[in-house]
């Protein structure tokens, strides 16, 4: 397969290392990866300013943009053929729940999938990981379930990898996404010069995280697979909304 390979803690972050690594023995990988963290940049493109792309000694492209930079001058004019698909990731941290919404991990599948191809959002459980390779093993595992029978191009696989080694695993589980409680507050502090400056603050402890979630799986030491869809209009409740718009006022 031909591979992009892309993330949003930069070209220089170890889970990127990790998974091309394990893929480029046997796929035809490009990796075109943001040249800085830049994590939680959702689905951000750069518009105001042009985009300069480097290559590494390595021969990895690294772009002064977002996640969402990467992929999209990747598959618009960069590469020379298409790929087969995309791939975000090894992400320093979970995208579990509401995490998706604000993930440039996540940002950079769905912009693969933006673009007709299928994808997939790889992200360790843990802030300090310590097993990138049982990630990189479960992505080899789930590309020969790919080649086996094809993901639809509409498809975005966003997953979790529990921080333990490969043998420890207890297996995949397809999940829905959990909820989080909201934010906590912002953190307030002074600069050197005395001006007042903010944080934002962490994110809410877990919510909806029972048996079926992405957050019961990874406690349970379980790889979540969540399939993730771009569609956000709530059909449900396009019926209600057109009563409530015909009614006389």
């Amino acid at each position: 397969m031909r591979i992009l390979l892309s993330n949003d803690d930069g070209y220089l972050a170890p889970g990127l290392r990790a998974l091309y690594e394990a893929l480029h023995h046997t796929e035809e990988v490009v990796v075109v990866a943001p040249e800085r963290d830049h994590s939680g940049a959702s689905n951000s493109l750069t518009l105001q300013r042009p985009l300069q792309v480097r290559k590494s000694a390595e021969g990895f492209h690294y772009v002064d943009g977002t996640p969402t930079d990467c992929v999209h001058l990747a598959i618009t004019g960069l590469m020379d053929k298409e790929p087969d698909m995309v791939i975000a990731g090894i992400n320093n941290g979970a995208n579990l729940g509401d995490d998706v919404i604000y993930s440039g991990t996540v940002a950079a599948a769905t912009e693969g999938r933006f673009l007709g191809l299928p994808a997939m959002a790889i992200s360790m459980a843990s802030h300090d990981p310590q097993f990138f390779d049982t990630a990189a093993r479960v992505v080899l595992d789930l590309l020969t379930r790919i080649k086996q029978q094809t993901l639809a191009a509409d498809t975005i696989l966003n997953i979790n990898v529990p921080d333990i080694p490969y043998e420890d695993l207890q297996g995949m589980q397809a999940t829905r996404l959990g909820k989080r409680h909201k934010s906590e507050p912002v953190i307030r502090q002074k600069s050197p010069h005395g001006q007042e400056i903010f944080w934002v603050g962490p994110p809410g402890q877990e919510q909806d995280a029972g048996p079926g979630t992405d957050f019961h799986a990874i406690k349970n030491h379980f790889v979540s697979v969540t399939p993730l869809e771009i569609d956000l209009t709530r059909y449900t409740a396009m019926e209600k909304v057109a009563q409530w718009l015909d009614h006389p006022q």
